[in-house]
C-alpha cells in the first residue's frame, strides 16, 4: 500500500511517500521560497567567464543564475565569436534550485514533463524510453505510437509510467505538452529578465511526479487543492490512484505518524536495529554517513558482527538518502573489514539497496581508505535545507528551524490542541514577529481557527524570547 500525504498550511507544503504506512519520502516547499525548478525565463547575460564556458543569467529572481554553454556549444571551440555575450537575452529553463550562495542552474535544452512524457521541442524526431521498461517488444510498439503522433519538430522521452499506456493517453498528454512550448514560442521576445511560463503548484506537481501505477491513494487536506487535482482527469479511471479529502480535526501528518518521523528525519543519529547507529553530517562539499557498532560491539565473533552492521547500515543508509534527499557527492565510512568478499558482498548490498530510489544513485565503490563514494542526483535542497535556516548567532557554523517550518508547527500544535480538548480560549506566548506570522495576513489563521473548533485565540507578545520560542495555554 502506498499512500501520498499532501499537507497543505497558510505557509508552508509538505509531502510524505508512505509505502505500508512507513515514510520513505519527505518533501518540504515554503511559499515564500518555493522551487523554480521547470520554469522559463527569458534573461540577461550578464557576466561571461570562457575558462568556465559559464556565464550568469539575470533571470529577475534577485540572484544571478548560472549556465554552463559548454553542451550547447562546441567545447573545443572557445572563439569570441562562439561564446555568449553581456547584454545577449537567452530563453533558459531553471534545472536546479538555487543552493545557499549559489544561484539556479540552467540549462538551454528546454523540456516539459507529463506523467507519462518528457517533451524535448528542440530534439527533432528524438524518441527516448525508459531503461525501466525492459520488455523489446512493448519498447517497439511504444516507439510506434509515439512516432505516428509526434510533430517532426519534437522529440520525447517517454517515461517509466509510459509503460501500458493508451493512444488516448498518450495524445491527451502530449497535445498539453506542445500547447505549453507554443505559449513559451509566442512569448520569447519578451523583454529580459521575464518568466515565460512557471511550473504547475507543488500539490500538482508532487501529483505529476508520484503518478505511478503503484501508488493507491493521494490524501490531500485541503478543499481547494483536492479541487485542483480533481479538475486534472487523473484520479477518476480505472488504475488510476484514487482521491481523497482529509476532514478530520486530528492533523493529516499525525494521524498517519508521519510527523514525529519527519522529525526523526532531522536528527543526526540514526539507530539500527543491531545496536550500531549512523551520524549524518551534511556539508557544502560532500555528506558524509559514519557508521558506528556501539552496542553491536562484543557480541560474538568480531567479524561477523561488523560485517552484519554494515549490511544493516547499508540498507539504513540507502533509507535515509531517500528520506532525506541527500544529494551529490556521498561518503559513507563504514567499519573496516578484514575479508575482501565482505567488502564485495556490502557493495552488492548497497547497490541493491539504492536501486529502490526514485532519483538516479550510483555507487562508484570503495577507495583505498575504505570510504564508499556514492553519488545522487541533486533535484532540490536536502530536507534540512528545506525547513532549516542559517544561525545568526553563530555565524553560520550551525542551523535553526525556518520561521516558517516553526509556524507551520504552530498551526498543527494550536489545532490539535483545541480538537482533541475541552478548550474555550488559547493563548500562545511568543516573539511578536513569530506571532505576527503566525496569525497570519489579516489574522487568517486565527479567524479560521475560531470559527472551526468555536475556540478564542489570543496572541500574547513575549519580549526579548529566543527565537523559535513559543508557549500555549488552554482554558477549559
Amino acid at each position: 500500500m502506498k499512500r501520498v500525504l499532501l499537507d497543505m498550511d497558510l505557509n508552508l507544503f509538505r509531502l510524505a511517500l508512505l509505502e505500508d504506512g512507513e515514510p520513505v519520502e519527505f518533501y518540504v516547499e515554503s511559499k515564500s521560497g518555493e522551487s523554480l525548478v521547470g520554469n522559463i525565463y527569458v534573461g540577461n547575460i550578464v557576466n561571461v567567464i570562457p575558462n568556465l564556458q559559464a556565464a550568469f543569467i539575470d533571470i529577475g529572481v534577485g540572484k544571478n543564475a548560472y549556465w554552463y554553454y559548454g553542451n550547447s556549444r562546441a567545447t573545443s571551440d572557445t572563439t569570441k565569436e562562439n561564446r555568449p555575450k553581456t547584454g545577449e537575452s537567452i530563453v533558459v529553463q531553471v534545472e536546479k534550485d538555487a543552493v545557499g550562495t549559489k544561484g539556479a542552474v540552467l540549462t538551454q535544452q528546454i523540456s516539459f514533463a507529463g506523467k507519462f512524457l518528457v517533451l524535448l521541442p528542440q530534439e527533432p524526431g528524438e524518441i527516448g524510453i525508459s531503461r525501466k521498461i525492459t520488455q523489446e517488444q512493448e519498447r517497439a510498439n511504444i516507439r510506434e505510437l509515439i512516432k505516428s503522433m509526434l510533430p517532426e519538430s519534437c522529440g520525447v522521452i517517454v517515461r517509466t509510467n509510459g509503460a501500458g499506456r493508451t493512444e488516448a493517453e498518450f495524445r491527451k498528454e502530449l497535445t498539453q505538452l506542445l500547447h505549453k512550448w507554443e505559449v513559451v514560442s509566442q512569448a520569447k521576445y519578451r523583454k529580459a529578465p521575464a518568466l515565460l511560463w512557471k511550473e504547475n503548484e507543488p500539490a500538482l506537481k508532487a501529483a505529476r511526479d508520484f503518478y505511478t501505477a503503484d501508488v493507491d491513494v493521494f490524501s490531500v487536506n485541503d478543499a481547494e487543492t483536492y479541487a485542483q487535482l480533481k479538475q486534472t482527469g487523473d484520479f477518476d479511471g480505472e488504475n488510476q490512484p484514487s482521491l481523497e479529502l482529509y476532514e478530520e480535526q486530528i492533523p493529516l501528518f499525525s494521524a498517519y505518524y508521519a510527523e514525529s518521523k519527519m522529525q526523526r528525519a532531522l536528527s543526526s543519529k540514526v539507530w539500527l536495529k543491531s545496536g550500531g547507529y549512523l551520524v549524518i553530517e551534511e556539508t557544502e562539499a560532500c555528506v558524509v554517513i559514519d557508521v558506528n557498532s556501539a552496542k553491536a560491539a562484543g557480541r560474538g565473533d568480531l567479524e561477523k558482527v561488523i560485517y552484519k552492521t554494515n549490511l544493516e547500515a547499508a540498507k539504513e543508509a540507502a533509507r535515509q538518502m531517500r528520506l532525506r534527499n541527500l544529494s551529490g557527492i556521498i561518503i559513507i565510512d563504514f567499519i573496516d573489514m578484514v575479508q575482501e568478499r565482505h567488502r564485495i558482498e556490502l557493495t552488492k548490498e548497497l547497490t541493491a539497496a539504492v536501486a529502490k530510489d526514485r532519483i538516479k544513485v550510483q555507487v562508484v565503490g570503495m577507495t583505498e581508505l575504505g570510504l564508499m563514494q556514492v553519488t545522487r542526483k541533486k533535484t532540490r535542497p536536502s530536507l534540512q535545507k528545506q525547513v532549516t535556516a542559517k544561525c545568526r548567532s553563530c555565524e553560520g557554523s550551525g542551523r535553526v528551524m525556518s520561521i516558517d517550518w516553526i509556524v507551520a508547527q504552530m498551526h498543527r500544535e494550536a489545532e490539535q490542541i483545541c480538537a482533541s480538548s475541552i478548550c474555550k480560549k488559547l493563548t500562545v506566548f511568543a516573539d511578536e514577529r513569530l506571532l505576527h506570522t503566525f496569525a497570519g495576513e489579516k489574522c487568517i489563521f486565527i479567524t479560521r481557527i475560531m470559527e472551526k473548533y468555536g475556540v478564542e485565540i489570543v496572541p500574547m507578545p513575549e519580549q526579548n524570547s529566543a527565537f523559535g520560542w513559543y508557549k500555549m495555554e488552554r482554558e477549559a
